[in-house]
């Protein structure tokens, strides 16, 4: 991927995490749930360290790598996941497409409690504007009544953990690359999700026997498509346009998961929902720090102009 059709694979793959919500609905409704991401994860975990090993790039963590991968992966993948399984159990994947949307948000506030980073006007206005539209979307519940779902909490929690994980992949100190601790992290974590199942739903790994044949397509399509190969390919775009750019597609995210979940699902579309939505995502793009990073690159490319104009006019005159 290049930096020249970055916004493309950008574009794809909201269509294909959009859709991806979808299709967890369907599946935490066909197996137990935690069963279920367990071998998810783990099938997109050895997707990405497959493909590193052919890229000979793959290679063993050490000892204190690994307590940063479980420690990291206790939020990225077993909190994320295992709030995001239980929660599409117990509210529409409206809903959870939605809450979601407010990762970047999440994501920008846990950056200035642990990063330290700077809380721009822009960045303060977008938060309560986002923070709004999940209210109108919570309140609104599966049910079109005003009422706070229990599911949309579970949902909640799984932005947050990712949130915060994404903090912690910046904050600690490793020489792995991004990528090959992806792929570690989703290793271990459904090991510790599969110990979770094993408590916590009796049988739970044979319902996985049970399927029928279109979700189980839909199974590996989520785990290669949607975890594996866009993990890899989102990551890279934050390495080649940077993270505020990559957080406003996101709201492409949000479009094609409640679209989906309309027409794939028949889930119900309600005004608060619709509102929430605009709301969510005048959020995202002013609280991520996208509308600052704007106005910086903007001010930067003017001052670069005005500091050749001279050196071009002096150029001029000599000649």
């Amino acid at each position: 991927m290049k930096a020249s059709n970055v916004y493309i694979w950008l574009t794809g793959l909201m269509v294909v995490w959009g859709l991806n919500v979808v299709a967890l609905k369907i599946l935490v409704q066909s197996f137990d749930p935690i069963a279920m991401t367990s071998i998810r994860i783990l099938t997109a975990g050895s997707g990405v360290l497959l493909i590193l090993a052919f890229m000979k790039k793959w290679r063993m963590p050490t000892l204190r790598e690994f307590g940063v991968i479980t420690g990291v992966g206790l939020f990225n993948v077993v909190g994320h996941h295992y709030f995001l399984s239980i929660g599409l159990t117990l509210t529409s994947a409206v809903n959870a497409g939605l809450i979601l949307g407010l990762i970047p948000i999440l994501t920008a506030i846990a950056a200035m409690i642990f990063l330290k980073a700077r809380l721009t006007p822009l960045k303060l206005i977008g938060i309560i504007i986002g923070f709004a539209g999940v209210a109108l979307v919570v309140m609104a519940g599966s049910q079109g009544a005003f009422r706070v779902a229990a599911g949309d909490l579970f949902i909640f929690m799984a932005g947050l953990t990712q949130a915060i994980s994404f903090v912690l992949i910046k904050k600690t100190s490793t020489s792995m690359s991004v990528l090959l601790l992806t792929g570690w992290m989703m290793m271990t974590g459904s090991v510790i999700l599969m110990g979770i199942s094993f408590a916590t739903e009796p049988g739970g790994f044979a319902s996985l026997l049970q399927g029928e044949g279109y979700q189980y397509a839909l199974f590996f399509a989520s785990a290669i498509f949607a975890t594996c190969l866009g993990h890899m390919i989102y990551n890279n775009a934050i390495r080649l346009i940077g993270p505020s750019e990559s957080a406003v597609f996101t709201n492409l995210n949000l479009l094609f998961s409640i679209a989906g979940a309309a027409i794939l699902l028949n889930e119900d579309l309600y005004i608060e929902q619709l509102l929430g939505f605009l709301f969510i995502v005048a959020g995202v793009v002013s609280g991520s720090g996208a509308i600052d990073h704007w106005i910086r690159s903007r001010k930067l490319k003017k001052a670069e102009l005005r500091e050749k104009a001279p050196q071009t006019g002096r150029h001029r005159h000599y000649s």
